[in-house]
């Protein structure tokens, strides 16, 4: 049994690595798409006059911090895995993926966990940026704070991982699944607090939101990273539900969608 362990986390360490320095050959893609990333900013600046202009019970400073950690939080959870599957089922690469001794699902994990090292500085570079515009709005988590949010985000991670690989399962069957993505981003940007906190939705639009996963995506995070109150255990809830409801989905996807991946073409 231990000898399984040691072997399988041999494995895992191995392709981090391997996606780490994939990741760093190409670092300048990264920072193009960290930079690619800085809607939180824009947001702020409109948001910070709106908050100014006509108080809905959340202060500028208050503004520019949540879009602060909008920023962090919305690059470290971004998920790219359905483009990526669509492009290894269309050119054949999965099949070159299915020989090795272990799930491709972990060759697609690797990549993102990588990424997010390289990305990190690049982030903490332009969290920077939006302190040294608002410097009065500057604030560091305190540990608990910043532990919590950290384990939320992960959490994120991986439940949008799981929601956007279950729609990737499309991939066998039609080489336009991430258009599936593409309805599914727009949910997500309009109910997940990433262009407007919650408080300034009607309630009716909040309470159908936080039936949903999006407000745990960013929202959460973000007020958790604040220090401000936040559903911590209903976030965690809501997302393991739907976690697994989607799990199901790409389980069942996954041995469906083989079976006709491997009869392609006969």
């Amino acid at each position: 049994m231990f000898e399984a362990i040691r072997l399988w986390a041999l494995k895992i360490r191995v392709q981090l690595a391997a996606q780490i320095a994939l990741v760093a050959t190409y670092r300048a893609e990264v920072v193009l798409w960290a930079l690619s990333g800085t809607l939180p900013i824009i947001m702020m600046g409109l948001w910070t006059k709106a908050a100014t202009d006509a108080p809905a019970g959340i202060t500028p400073v208050q503004m520019v911090r949540y879009f602060a950690a909008v920023l962090l939080v919305r690059q470290m959870t971004f998920v790219w895995v359905i483009w990526e599957f669509e492009q290894d089922v269309m050119q054949g690469h999965l099949s070159h993926f299915l020989l090795r001794p272990f799930s491709p699902i972990w060759h697609y994990i690797a990549g993102h966990i990588g990424e997010r090292l390289v990305r990190l500085p690049v982030v903490l570079a332009l969290i920077g940026l939006c302190f040294a515009l608002y410097p009065s709005a500057a604030f560091v988590p305190s540990l608990s704070d910043l532990l919590l949010g950290f384990a939320v985000i992960a959490f994120v991670l991986l439940t949008r991982f799981v929601m956007q690989l279950a729609s990737a399962m499309m991939c066998f069957y039609t080489d336009r699944a991430s258009n599936i993505e593409t309805l599914q981003f727009t949910a997500y940007m309009f109910l997940s607090g990433a262009i407007a906190p919650l408080e300034m939705f009607p309630p009716q639009v909040r309470a159908f939101a936080e039936l949903t996963p999006y407000p745990y995506f960013v929202y959460l995070p973000a007020r958790i990273l604040m220090g401000e109150p936040a559903p911590v255990a209903q976030g965690f809830t809501v997302m393991t539900l739907w976690g697994l409801v989607f799990l199901g989905l790409q389980q069942i996807g996954w041995r469906r969608g083989l079976r006709h991946y491997s009869s392609y073409g006969a």
